[in-house]
């Protein structure tokens, strides 16, 4: 784990006992700290006994206290323990902000942040991928993967590659990355924020810590992003904060199996800058994005069976997120994607999705959503009402022909039928296991009897 003297002799409260807050207990208390640690669940407040002080934090006098480090889930406009600590004069902060108070203890290395609404996990893995192919020494984390304060340091010249959502941002005030990123800004998470321009405002928050010489690279394609690309151009001298459209060489997108579509190639393009930022050569990125295999939920490709394509885009969970997916698979030459989507909606349309409908052979709708998205895509293509998960994928593989696609994206959040998009997209995975007689292998499912 990571450890710092910085902690020592101070007392802190940790409220929400998840992974990241388990592995902020054990940093601080491995510190020096003094720790009241308090979960709603029982389990992790029993497996804290005799190390810590069990108590909640809203009975508590915070008084004295160096700080409440919170849970990123713990919701900020809602919470009383905003209020209490407040009012104890206590500072409010996560496990990012002790992460980059620990920095200077560290041997010396690079940070690089990533935050944005969509493409910041694949944009993540890449950039640590990238880096792993090029022999250079990485650890990633943040909203990915482990929590970073769990793992151990690196020695020096690594890079530490973090994913950041808006509630870790909000939570952090002295994270000074050497390279950020902001890939897109759209309206999320609009229940925790007073409108879209405080999110908006949440995650320009990580640009904003960077020193003016310090590097950053934005996803150009909206106007909330490209309004803080330019204010920050501004502030920063010699091209120190560039669009990802100009990162000055023209790839050959069709080479990266697991990079492809308009929001792919943006993913693309903001990593590469980022590890050339970081010293690697055009040649080193180009092999890297060859390799990159992509993550699971996220544009997954399972197979190829009997010239059908399966694609995993459990992570989809809201209109913005499905749009770039639809996209990637242009009619060749008819149309050829079987959409399967629905859920627990997140808004009421698929306006975001409709300059893709034309790429949309079928559609089939699942879970709360579906009659609702029945309504709104009927008058634009043949859909079929499935309802469950299974039937839309037994359906969609009895419509489908060689060289179509089965696009799991459902543009919905999963509470209505899974416990998380996880559990949503292993139960596709399993299901195309069992209805093509594939084998599941560690990078997706194959089969040799019946891939393509």
């Amino acid at each position: 784990m990571i450890v710092s003297p910085a902690f020592a002799g101070k007392r802190y409260a940790v409220l929400g006992l998840a992974r990241s807050g388990m592995a902020t207990v054990d940093t601080l208390l491995a510190s020096g700290a003094e720790v009241t640690a308090w979960d709603r669940r029982e389990g992790p407040r029993d497996e804290l006994a005799g190390r810590a002080t069990i108590a909640d934090p809203l009975v508590v006098d915070l008084v004295g206290f160096d700080g409440v480090v919170l849970s990123p889930g713990v919701p900020l406009n809602s919470h009383p323990i905003a209020e209490r600590a407040r009012a104890a004069g206590v500072p409010l902060i996560g496990d990012i902000e002790l992460f980059a108070q620990a920095r200077a203890d560290l041997p010396p290395h690079k940070l690089v942040g990533i935050t944005g609404t969509n493409g910041k996990s694949t944009t993540t893995a890449l950039v640590h991928h990238l880096l792993e192919q090029a022999g250079k020494l990485a650890r990633m984390g943040g909203n990915i993967g482990l929590p970073i304060l769990a793992q151990e340091p690196l020695p020096s010249d690594g890079t530490y590659v973090l994913e950041l959502s808006s509630y870790q941002i909000d939570l952090t005030f002295s994270l000074r990355c050497d390279a950020a990123a902001l890939t897109n800004i759209t309206p999320d998470h609009l229940d925790r924020y007073d409108g879209f321009a405080a999110y908006a405002a949440s995650k320009a928050r990580l640009i904003a810590m960077q020193d003016e010489r310090q590097f950053a690279v934005f996803g150009c394609q909206d106007a909330a992003t490209t309004s803080v690309q330019r204010a920050e151009v501004v502030r920063r001298p010699q091209g120190r904060a560039i669009c990802a459209n100009y990162v000055g060489w023209q790839p050959d997108q069709a080479d990266w199996p697991s990079l492809q579509g308009p929001h792919n190639l943006q993913n693309a393009a903001i990593g590469a800058a980022i590890a050339m930022e970081l010293g690697l050569t055009r040649e080193q990125v180009l092999a890297g994005l060859a390799s990159f295999r992509g993550l699971p939920h996220r544009m997954e490709r399972l197979g190829e069976f009997n010239g059908v394509l399966f694609i995993n885009d459990s992570k989809a969970t809201n209109p913005a997120s499905t749009a770039p997916a639809l996209a990637a698979f242009l009619p060749n030459p008819g149309k050829r994607v079987h959409w399967i989507c629905g859920g627990l909606p997140k808004g009421d349309d698929l306006d975001e999705c409709s300059p893709n409908f034309g790429n949309i052979a079928a559609a089939y709708t699942i879970g709360e959503a579906g009659p609702r998205f029945t309504e709104i895509l009927e008058p634009h293509m043949y859909v079929e009402k499935c309802e469950m998960l299974a039937t839309a994928v037994t359906r969609a593989m009895a419509a489908s022909r060689r060289g179509d696609v089965i696009l799991f994206s459902p543009a919905c959040a999963s509470f209505d039928q899974f416990r998380d998009y996880e559990s949503r997209g292993d139960a596709f995975r399993a299901l195309v296991a069992e209805l093509t007689g594939a084998a599941e292998t560690e990078h997706g499912v194959f089969t040799a009897k019946s891939a393509a």
